[in-house]
């Protein structure tokens, strides 16, 4: 079995050496989606919000990802501390048969449904509705690959090995970038196909990641001695991997409700917002990758020294994350406020949605330094198992995102503006909230806590 050991070494080149790779990884997520915008806004701001529209469920999708990906991360990972190498293959085991039975779940879902789906945001335009139903009927088909490139993903980060996923997906967004131009506008012998082609595009790619990902697993046979699809996996180890992944995975399904009805309510000033809103995300998500990419590494690390009861490593993998995401998020405020008008204007160049999106890459700047803070808290969190209180946070803050968005929107005169407020709002809220939650729990164990606060505070 191959791991990359954290338990011993410099703390700071460990949490780079595999964090880099994973927020490279995520930025090509990210690039997956900003190619796709880049060129399908190039048709106009309709198929953008058809596209944002369908995404939404993909989104939701991500929920059954998470349940499956946090179990194999946090679980490999404090295996492989303890030396425990049977833990490690039963948590894999369970965790990839899981995976494919929400897959493929999910996926007759979306196919069944998909109308009434798009139908919920009540969009008036046909054509966007339409264009919508389109893209989610194609991506769906192939959501079992969507599910379990990220769960291979997560094996990997826990094993400490964080390149591999990096170079894998880097081979996807190759074949994106390539694809998208040619799909989408019709360029040489290919059709012009607007967001079918985006779609089309995507999953093609995807599917190449997957098959290389396969490849290279036969190097890790180990991992899979006695695996057979059909047998039911270890049920201590299915408990396990619901206590670890069930939190996360519900409060990703409710952050996507939530934000669903925001979308809804953004859908009532006109679709030029419901664009904005998908465009303005993409380009936050800067910090959000960077901060999620930390976390993950932080979470592996902390899983790593946890098992092998290296406590004092914890604290301070803990520390220097937290030091450096810090300094990252105020970064990437100034960036947002001060680059506002230059940076939207890459993806639509329609007059108005620039107007539109300057102002709330401006107000979700503000709160990017804590947005940071909550989610590296978070993967110290799930380092030790304990992935409850970034849910409980998470969640409810976010429900309060829809009373307060209504109220700044519809009941002062912030009109539009008042939505992003309340993003803004609930983030900072979540960051305050959950640090001081980490340092109140990390007092109560003698060994493990010590002297922590003091060292963060």
């Amino acid at each position: 079995m191959r791991k990359i050991d954290m338990t011993k070494g410099n703390i700071i080149k460990s949490l780079f050496t595999l964090a880099l790779p994973i927020m490279g990884t995520s930025f090509m997520q990210m690039a997956y989606n900003m190619t796709d915008l880049i060129w399908i806004g190039k048709t106009g701001s309709k198929a953008v919000a058809a596209v944002g529209t369908a995404g939404f469920f993909m989104w939701f999708g991500f929920a059954f990802i998470m349940y499956t990906k946090l179990g194999a991360e946090i679980g490999v990972a404090q295996t492989v501390g303890a030396g425990d190498h049977e833990g490690t293959r039963k948590f894999v085991d369970g965790t990839i048969k899981i995976n494919i039975f929400l897959g493929a779940m999910y996926a007759a879902i979306l196919v069944i449904f998909r109308e009434q789906m798009i139908g919920f945001f009540n969009i008036e335009d046909k054509e966007v509705v339409s264009m919508g139903i389109t893209y989610l009927r194609i991506v769906a088909l192939f959501a079992n690959i969507n599910f379990i490139i990220p769960l291979f993903t997560g094996i990997y980060n826990g094993l400490g090995d964080s390149k591999k996923p990096f170079l894998f997906n880097g081979i996807g967004l190759i074949v994106n970038i390539i694809l998208d131009p040619l799909l989408i506008l019709g360029i040489g012998p290919f059709p012009q196909m607007g967001v079918a082609g985006a779609a089309i595009a995507t999953v093609f790619s995807q599917v190449v990641v997957f098959i290389v990902f396969m490849i290279n697993l036969r190097n890790h046979k180990d991992l899979f001695k006695g695996f057979k699809i059909f047998k039911m996996p270890d049920f201590e180890y299915v408990k396990k991997i619901n206590k670890i992944g069930f939190p996360p995975g519900i409060q990703s399904a409710l952050f996507t409700l939530i934000a669903m009805v925001i979308a809804r309510i953004i859908a009532s000033f006109g679709e030029i917002p419901i664009a904005v809103q998908k465009v303005g995300s993409q380009i936050e998500a800067i910090s959000w990758m960077s901060a999620s990419g930390f976390s993950t590494a932080l979470g592996a690390f902390t899983g790593q020294n946890y098992g092998a009861k290296k406590y004092d490593r914890v604290r301070e993998g803990f520390k220097k994350a937290m030091s450096l995401m810090g300094v990252f998020g105020l970064f990437t405020s100034a960036v947002l406020i001060i680059f506002a008008e230059p940076l939207f204007a890459i993806f639509i160049n329609e007059p108005e949605a620039i107007k539109v999106g300057t102002g709330y890459l401006k107000i979700l700047g503000l709160s990017q330094l804590f947005m940071c803070i909550e989610i590296t808290t978070a993967g110290a969190f799930n380092g030790i198992a304990k992935t409850s209180p970034p849910s409980i946070v998470s969640i409810s803050f976010n429900i309060l995102r829809i009373p307060l968005a209504m109220y700044l929107a519809f009941g002062t005169s912030l009109g539009l503006e008042g939505i992003w407020w309340a993003i803004t709002i609930s983030s900072t809220l979540k960051g305050i909230v959950l640090f001081s939650w980490y340092i109140l729990y990390v007092r109560k164990f003698p060994d493990f806590g010590k002297d922590l606060s003091k060292e963060i505070a």
